[in-house]
């Protein structure tokens, strides 16, 4: 959050000047915490307020969610399959040799 570009204000910013009116705010992190409990509501409410006539919401984080299980248990069976010498790497691991069981 403090090291990625864009910034929360300067995502909100650009999003009002592409006609946005709405900004919606999706945290990407795995469970609720300060940055979404705190530090994510003021940057929005900071962005918000160069935009008087703009609303915005700061979504729920992905870790509560269902199916984000689903997402790790299937990496986890993909990567032991292909450990396990079944299938290829995966588009993140390709070439980096990092995939192996040790």
């Amino acid at each position: 959050m403090e090291l990625a570009a864009p910034s929360i204000g300067d995502a909100f910013d650009a999003c009002v000047a592409e006609g946005a009116t709405t900004v919606v705010i999706a945290p990407y992190f795995l469970w609720p915490g300060n940055h979404w409990d705190r530090d994510v509501p003021a940057l929005a409410a900071d962005a918000a307020g160069r935009h008087r006539n703009v609303r915005y919401l700061v979504t729920a984080p992905l870790g509560p969610h269902p199916l984000l299980m689903d997402i790790v248990e299937d990496r986890i069976r993909y990567c032991l399959g292909h450990v396990a010498g079944g299938g290829s790497e995966c588009e993140l691991c390709a070439g980096t040799g990092r995939c192996r069981l040790r």
